[in-house]
């Protein structure tokens, strides 16, 4: 099983793709979305947002200057307000 990760901003989509796991950079501190977590949305605060393709390889780190996370049962969903890589 994968979840499925989107990053949007407001000129484009960044990514769009099947992941392991994303570490997010929320207000109340970072949290970790794997497939099957519960839904959830989140104010994202300026920080590191870091995907993983597999339990223990990191896929990519992405610099985020704050928005929204959501997860629901198609995945999770950052709308952020800027995102380039770290």
């Amino acid at each position: 099983m994968a979840l499925h990760f989107e990053l949007v901003t407001p000129e484009k989509l960044v990514r769009s793709e099947e992941v392991h796991m994303v570490v997010v950079p929320g207000t109340e501190g970072d949290f970790g979305v794997l497939e099957g977590h519960a839904p959830v949305m989140s104010v994202i605060r300026p920080g590191e947002l870091t995907v993983y393709s597999s339990a223990t390889t990191v896929s990519a780190r992405i610099r985020l200057d704050g928005g929204f996370a959501e997860v629901n049962e198609k995945g999770l969903t950052v709308l952020a307000e800027s995102a380039v890589d770290a």
